[in-house]
């Protein structure tokens, strides 16, 4: 039998076993949801980095650079972290190196000891969903958190994807998150208003991407980290 479990914060990862497992990184408000966005929307391959100047550096190649810091766009950047920017096929054909304060943290650490990395959003929980029923892995959620804290989107997720698999668990952190999403389960929006993630993007007037970001199933797209980069298997 397979199993699902979740860490709410990357600075717990250290308290979990990664061999052999399909590690699934969401931070829903932004980074996962655009990553899905732009990769399901014709972007070629998204590399994400950790650092300001490392992202930076790709501009020479003739990459778009990406970067966010605090929920806003860096200074020097292409692009901040709006999963808005790349719909309609805007970016098709593009290379794009990423870097976010929580998301691109979670993936570098992801990336070091789990038998495959994907990259998870509502925007493609069914495609998510489906890919790992055919999988032998067990998976692991990875929620990127704030700065280490806890926060209810990436948790929730969580919940949402263990409740969609119908998997038996014993993971007190799945079995809670789970027992949310039933209860929200057609009111996540209205639900998630109140994350603290979710008022800081409001601050920086960024509601419709809050919106954009709690859609389920817009994509049938599976991200995962390749070698070079995160790609859409789906987009072969």
């Amino acid at each position: 039998m397979k199993t699902i479990e979740t860490c709410i914060s990357p600075d717990l990862l250290d308290l979990h076993e990664l061999a052999n497992k399909t590690v699934i990184v969401v931070d829903i408000f932004r980074a996962s949801s655009t990553m899905v966005t732009a990769l399901s929307n014709g972007v070629n391959v998204i590399v994400p980095v950790k650092d300001l100047d490392e992202c930076k550096a790709y501009k020479k190649k003739g990459w778009l650079i990406a970067g966010e810091r605090n929920g806003k766009q860096a200074e020097g950047f292409d692009l901040g972290n709006s999963p808005l920017a790349y719909l309609d096929r805007a970016l098709a054909g593009q290379n794009v190196a990423m870097t976010t304060t929580n998301g691109t943290r979670a993936i570098s650490l992801a990336r070091e000891h789990a038998a495959e990395v994907l990259i998870g959003s509502f925007l493609n929980l069914q495609a998510t969903v489906d890919y790992l029923q055919a999988s032998t892995n067990d998976v692991l959620v990875l929620c990127a958190g704030w700065k280490g804290k806890f926060n209810l989107e990436d948790s929730l997720y969580a919940g949402a994807l263990s409740w969609t698999l119908g998997w038996k668990h014993e993971c007190d952190a799945t079995l809670a998150m789970e027992s949310i999403y039933e209860q929200v389960n057609g009111g996540l929006r209205e639900y998630l208003q109140k994350a603290s993630h979710a008022k800081r993007l409001q601050n920086h007037d960024l509601e419709k991407d809050i919106d954009f970001c709690l859609e389920l199933n817009q994509y049938n797209s599976v991200v995962y980290l390749s070698e070079e980069g995160l790609k859409n298997k789906n987009n072969k």
